[in-house]
């Protein structure tokens, strides 16, 4: 497996026991990722282990196209990666296993002796979070501090509707926990 991504993403595949390689010819599954080190290197293996060899698929981790930033700023996610490859190789990915995908869900729940009924997941977008929350029927929180802001939440169909709207994520808390810890400026030392 060849991960194009951050190195969270490489060090759990390695600590799940996969074998990584850079090497195209060895190469039998590319796994595009969030990656702020992308670079033509590594969309040269990735085409050469897809295109040239013809033995690697491609695999994304989500569908985002950006990742926002504080400010109103994003940078470009997986989505951006994954059109690099999928646009040079000429192949589509044939997976996408990161939310809103099932799979990511119900490895999160294992180990929970939870139903997906008895949760609530919570999210900044719309299209993933929130989606895969609604898919599972589970409760489902947005955050209005990512993706999603105010303005799009009037253009949803109501059955795409989260059922709790945030402005913040602290305010899951209930209001006498949040208050109580609302910072304060510390008092005069009058020493």
């Amino acid at each position: 497996m060849f991960p194009i991504g951050e190195a969270p993403l490489t060090n759990a595949l390695r600590d799940a026991g996969i074998r990584i390689s850079s090497d195209p010819a060895e190469i039998d599954i590319v796994i595009a990722s969030y990656d702020r080190g992308f670079d033509y290197v590594k969309l040269q293996i990735a085409f050469d282990a897809i295109w040239f060899h013809k033995r690697a698929r491609l695999i994304a981790t989500n569908p985002d196209r950006f990742c926002p930033l504080p400010g109103g700023r994003g940078e470009p996610d997986c989505a951006a990666i994954t059109a690099a490859i999928e646009a040079c190789t000429q192949t589509k990915a044939v997976a996408i296993l990161g939310k809103p995908h099932r799979a990511m869900l119900d490895t999160a729940l294992a180990g929970l002796d939870a139903a997906p009924a008895d949760c609530v997941i919570v999210g900044d977008r719309v299209s993933t979070d929130i989606r895969m929350g609604l898919d599972a029927g589970m409760a489902t929180a947005l955050v209005l501090t990512g993706d999603t802001g105010p303005d799009d939440l009037a253009r949803l169909d109501p059955s795409d509707r989260p059922a709790i709207i945030l402005d913040c994520i602290d305010r899951l808390l209930p209001a006498h926990v949040w208050s109580e810890s609302e910072w304060r400026e510390p008092a005069p030392d009058v020493g």
